[in-house]
């Protein structure tokens, strides 16, 4: 493991909480400034996580080189602790991210607290780096690749049959493929991330989605 991902782990210990806090900030500092930590990216979630990382290496770059740490914040009202221990007032490092539309309250309010700006908006947010997919991740990808090439990768993964399984539900009836696909890809743990990597394999990076483009553009 490298310095940004020993940093990754030691920070989400850290932010945690509890009796081994100290420790792991011990432990975030240190591979931090060992492993020459230039920028934090805040995502929501491990499968964030997993496809910016991925549709990184798609361009030839590997983030953890570049000094990017990407991470999982395990929820967005968690938000405020990682500014808190990253931003001015902690390890004082440059900060992005990607979060839900639905969660923006969390990310601005934590920002602003930070004094990381002041009346932030949808637009004053992406002038900082942190940038809104509309419904999560998982919504963008499919509307990029089409339900057509992702039910592929569904075949392609074996899963097709229980896909299928899920769309005969009674509960699921009347709803779209787009929506079936969604809430497939959440119905066991690890899914997200499992297809958050195939999906982003399929990507046409001509229809790459907005946020995850301007957001390894920024960094």
């Amino acid at each position: 493991m490298n310095d940004m991902g020993r940093f990754r782990q030691a920070v989400v210990r850290w932010a945690a909480g509890g009796a081994g806090a100290a420790e792991a900030g011990a432990s975030a500092r240190e591979a931090a400034s060992g492993g020459g930590l230039r920028t934090v990216v805040l995502v929501e979630g491990g499968s964030d996580q997993v496809a910016v990382e991925a549709l990184a290496a798609r361009h030839g770059r590997d983030l953890g080189e570049e000094g990017v740490s990407v991470v999982p914040l395990g929820g967005a009202m968690s938000v405020g602790r990682f500014v808190d221990l990253c931003g001015p007032q902690g390890l004082d490092v440059r900060l992005a991210g990607l979060c839900d539309a639905a969660e923006e309250r969390f990310f601005r309010r934590a920002l602003e607290r930070a004094g990381i700006g002041s009346g932030l908006t949808a637009d004053g947010l992406e002038s900082l780096g942190f940038f809104l997919c509309h419904a999560d991740l998982e919504d963008e990808l499919i509307r990029s690749l089409g339900a057509d090439v992702i039910q592929q990768v569904v075949e392609e993964q074996g899963e097709l049959r229980a896909f299928r399984t899920l769309q005969n539900q009674p509960a699921q009836r009347g709803w779209t493929v787009e929506q079936h696909l969604h809430r497939f890809m959440g119905t066991h743990a690890g899914r997200k991330a499992q297809y958050a990597q195939e999906l982003v394999a399929s990507l046409d990076l001509d229809r790459t989605p907005p946020p995850l483009e301007r957001l390894l553009a920024h960094v």
